[in-house]
C-alpha cells in the first residue's frame, strides 16, 4: 500500500511545517510513507537543525502549470529529505540494490504524488523536473552535456521552426514552403517527434528526457513570453521599490517605513 502517515502517533498524516523566512519551512512533526517497492517505510525526522524544505521547488515562470503547493506537498517535503543524506530513516538500498541515490528519491517522489491523488501528467512533469536537478548533480560530464545541448537544441529548433513559419528564415527542411497551416501542423509533428529522439540520448533518464524535451517545444513561445513579462516587472519594481538585497528583500521602502 502507497500512503503517507503520521510517524508520532500513527493514523492519517499530519503535515506541519513552520516558516523560516516565507521561502523555506521546518519540519515540526515527523512524517512517515511507504512504499509498495520497499519493504521499511520513510520517516523524516523533525529535525530542525537538518532540514528545511521549500515545498515545490517550481520556478516562477512555471508556477501557473504547477503552483508552489497543492495535494502533492506531502510528497515534495519527503523528496526534500530523501535527497539530502541523513534528512531521513528508511531504506539505504534502492529497486536495483545498489546505494539510495537522489534517482532513487526521484521515483519514490512520483510514486507518492500518485499515491496522494496528484494527476500523472502533472505527476510525470514534476518526475521529469526534478531528474534534470539529479542529471545535474550527477557530476558526469557527458550527462551534464546531454541535459545541456538536449534543451539548448530544441530551444534553437523551436525558435528557427517559429522563423520558418513567420517566413523570416526558411531553413527546417520539414517545414518547406506551404500554406501556412500544412507549415503549422509539420512544426507541431516536429515539436513532439524531435524532442521523443533527443530525449533518448539521456540514457537511464529517457523517460524524463523525452517528457522534458516535448514539454519545452510545446511551451516555449509561452515560456519566451512569460519571461518578457517577469524582466518587465522586475524592471519596474527595482526602479519602484529599489534593489533587492541577496534574499530577494527590497530594503529601501521596508527600511523607510520602519524608520517612520
Amino acid at each position: 500500500m502507497v500512503e503517507f502517515f503520521d510517524a508520532e502517533e500513527g493514523g492519517p498524516l499530519r503535515l506541519e511545517l513552520r516558516s523560516v523566512d516565507g521561502r523555506d519551512f521546518h519540519l515540526l512533526r515527523k512524517i512517515g510513507f511507504c512504499s509498495r517497492h520497499y519493504e521499511e517505510c520513510f520517516v523524516v525526522p523533525a529535525d530542525l537543525r537538518r532540514f528545511t524544505t521549500d515545498l515545490a521547488s517550481v520556478p516562477a515562470l512555471f508556477t501557473w502549470l504547477v503552483p508552489k503547493s497543492g495535494d502533492f506537498l506531502p510528497a515534495a517535503v519527503l523528496h526534500d529529505a530523501i535527497t539530502r543524506p541523513g534528512a531521513f530513516i528508511g531504506p539505504a538500498l534502492g529497486r536495483d540494490g545498489e546505494p539510495f541515490d537522489r534517482a532513487e528519491a526521484d521515483l519514490v517522489f512520483r510514486e507518492a504524488m500518485i499515491g496522494l491523488g496528484t494527476g500523472r501528467v502533472r505527476a510525470w512533469l514534476m518526475w521529469a523536473a526534478v531528474t534534470l536537478t539529479t542529471m545535474w548533480h550527477s557530476r558526469r560530464l557527458l550527462t551534464r552535456i546531454l541535459l545541456v545541448g538536449v534543451l539548448a537544441a530544441i530551444v534553437v529548433l523551436g525558435t528557427l521552426a517559429t522563423l520558418d513559419l513567420l517566413d523570416v528564415w526558411d531553413v527546417l527542411p520539414w517545414m518547406g514552403e506551404h500554406v501556412w497551416w500544412r507549415e503549422l501542423l509539420q512544426g507541431g509533428v516536429g515539436a513532439v517527434g524531435i524532442p521523443v529522439l533527443l530525449g533518448l540520448t539521456w540514457g537511464r533518464h529517457w523517460r524524463a528526457g523525452v517528457i522534458t524535451g516535448v514539454a519545452l517545444a510545446l511551451l516555449l513561445h509561452v515560456t519566451v513570453v512569460l519571461c518578457g513579462l517577469v524582466l518587465a516587472y522586475r524592471g519596474v519594481e527595482r526602479v519602484v521599490s529599489g534593489p533587492a538585497n541577496r534574499d530577494g528583500v527590497r530594503t529601501r521602502d521596508r527600511d523607510a517605513v520602519g524608520g517612520e
